[in-house]
């Protein structure tokens, strides 16, 4: 195999697929990235067997071939090189030369018949979303994913598909985030799947606010092609997690007794100020709302205590509740409207914050001292 490449598109294809690779794999092989060279294109392939990503970048090539190389290795070279040609070609027991200006490093690979290719997605349900759109339902449900692994149902997103409508959801027993977008050409489809977190957090990182993504869906996988403008083609393959996820709109209140328009800055910093002095053990903030005020107190033991005051319309019956500051603050960093909306029944009930928007928040309360 022998190719050039400039150093930027080189550096754009490994950043796109080298977060993938395990830091402890099962086997050498996959600690390596698989590059390609053939039919006018480089193909760079990461995977730890569950999450693949593929991205092709243009080169000019001088002789088709494969190898797989260290994957940290290779990527701190690529790196650390001056910007530039760079040539790789491969020679005896899969030696490597990488060399651009006066850089020259050799580099052992290992062979690429060893290398685990992702498999095809044959029968898979094709939809297909803008990446900015994609991007900011995963933003907006993303935090609320549960790490717990023995709960491994809730280790990433739901997708269900029905009556033209895919709704996201995510959540880890406390909180439940969840957002739905009306999909074109998609009233014929109805499936669900659970998207891993690893790849939640691949896609983050790669989608982009314009061109498409395209999802195929199978009963075992979900594959993401991604292309736009000034954007390497990438490609996203992952193991669905195996499981049925618990029914969520069970813990959606059926009844309301308040609703409190709040300014989102507004209410986040000063839930951000509260925090500082919230018991390590509690870990609670309280809210009170009464006659056109909102009342928001926090206290350590032995270390101080907070009180912040916020200027709201209410003139209903004055009502206490206890939350933890940060699940409050993680959906308000991520929401762009002005206003939200706390809907409230009672101090032992689910809170619900709302915008003008197809997005929902429950969040579980707190013992109020």
């Amino acid at each position: 195999m022998k190719l050039s490449v400039s150093k930027e598109d080189m550096m754009s294809g490994l950043q796109a697929v080298q977060s993938v690779v395990s830091s402890r794999p099962a086997r050498p092989i996959l600690s390596n990235i698989l590059v390609r060279a053939g039919d006018g294109v480089i193909e760079l392939t990461g995977t730890d067997l569950d999450v693949s990503a593929v991205c092709r970048i243009s080169g000019n090539i001088g002789e088709d071939g494969a190898i797989t190389l260290p994957s940290k290795k290779f990527f701190g070279i690529i790196r650390e090189l001056q910007v530039g040609e760079i040539r790789i070609s491969v020679g005896e027991d899969h030696m490597c030369a990488i060399q651009c200006g006066n850089s020259f490093f050799k580099l052992k690979g290992l062979p690429a018949e060893e290398f685990p290719l992702p498999e095809g997605l044959q029968d898979a349900v094709q939809l297909q979303l803008p990446q900015q759109t994609y991007r900011d339902m995963i933003r907006k449900t993303q935090y609320a994913i549960s790490s717990d692994e023995s709960r491994y149902v809730l280790n990433g997103i739901f997708h269900s598909i029905s009556e033209g409508k895919l709704t996201m959801v995510a959540t880890d027993g406390r909180r439940m985030a969840m957002v739905d977008h009306e999909i074109e050409d998609g009233s014929d489809i109805q499936t669900e799947a659970i998207v891993p977190t690893k790849a939640i957090l691949e896609l983050g990182r790669l989608l982009n606010t314009s061109g498409d993504v395209g999802i195929s869906l199978t009963e075992t996988h979900i594959g993401y092609e991604m292309s736009g403008e000034g954007q390497n083609e990438v490609r996203i393959l992952a193991k669905l997690v195996d499981g049925k996820y618990p029914n969520y709109r069970q813990v959606i209140p059926k009844q309301v007794k308040h609703r409190i328009t709040l300014l989102r800055e507004e209410f986040m910093y000063a839930l951000r100020r509260a925090e500082i002095m919230a018991s390590d053990k509690a870990n609670s903030v309280k809210m009170t709302f009464s006659d056109n005020l909102l009342t928001i107190t926090a206290n350590t033991p032995d270390v101080g205590e907070v009180r912040e005051t916020l200027a709201i319309k209410f003139s209903e019956d004055e009502i206490s509740v206890a939350f933890n500051p940060a699940y409050l603050i993680d959906p308000l960093k991520i929401i762009d409207d002005d206003e939200v909306y706390l809907e409230l029944l009672d101090q032992l009930s689910p809170g619900v914050l709302k915008i003008n928007g197809p997005f929902l928040y429950v969040i579980m309360p707190m013992r109020v001292n």
